[in-house]
């Protein structure tokens, strides 16, 4: 128990803290095992209960005025405008991480049960799953992948300095700095995607 406290004394979040509750309790059950603690030691070291994971917000959260800003601030009149509308929309309208958008197949998009989706979209531990894709974020979709003349494969694709669009595919990195970008037109601090 006062290790506990001592725990909850240091700045330290709650997963962190029962994390290393827990290791203590695994050692002290392979220590009982080995004949080094006795079984009621173990007892009340096995009682000492975790912390609760009290509801916090983290991370860096956008109001809904916030968001609006961030994709008003997208010129779509050119390619590169197109594109990183259509990021934004997977980013905030569909919840997609920047790994998951940097990733995306154009196959992926699928009309299901007359609503369109992103089905089978394999994330963070490999965990597969659909999503729901609103219109708007459809419309800013087919908007690019129709002005960059793309049909199969990677979804984004990197634009040159001179407007034209080449390679296969976008790494992370470039979702990042699209985010980037256009929170600083938007004037939005302290932005992470």
């Amino acid at each position: 128990m006062r290790y506990r406290m001592h725990l909850e004394s240091i700045p330290l979040a709650p997963a962190t803290i029962n994390l290393r509750l827990a290791a203590v309790r695994r050692l002290a059950y392979e220590a009982s095992d080995s004949g080094l603690l006795s079984p009621e030691l173990v007892a009340g070291i096995r009682r000492v209960k975790g912390v609760k994971r009290l509801g916090q917000q983290v991370g860096n959260w956008l109001t809904v005025d916030e968001g609006q800003q961030l994709v008003g601030a997208v010129r779509t009149d050119t390619l590169r405008g197109k594109r990183d509308a259509a990021m934004l929309g997977l980013l905030l309208g569909c919840g997609l991480r920047r790994s998951e958008v940097a990733s995306l197949e154009i196959e992926k998009i699928q009309r299901r049960d007359g609503h369109w989706a992103i089905v089978d979209l394999v994330g963070k531990a490999s965990h597969v799953r659909t999503v729901p894709m609103p219109f708007w974020v459809k419309s800013a979709i087919d908007s690019w992948s129709s002005a960059a003349s793309i049909s199969e494969g990677r979804l984004f694709r990197a634009i040159r300095k001179n407007g034209a669009r080449w390679g296969s595919g976008v790494t992370q990195n470039v979702v990042w700095y699209v985010v980037k970008n256009c929170a600083k037109r938007a004037r939005i601090e302290k932005l992470a995607p």
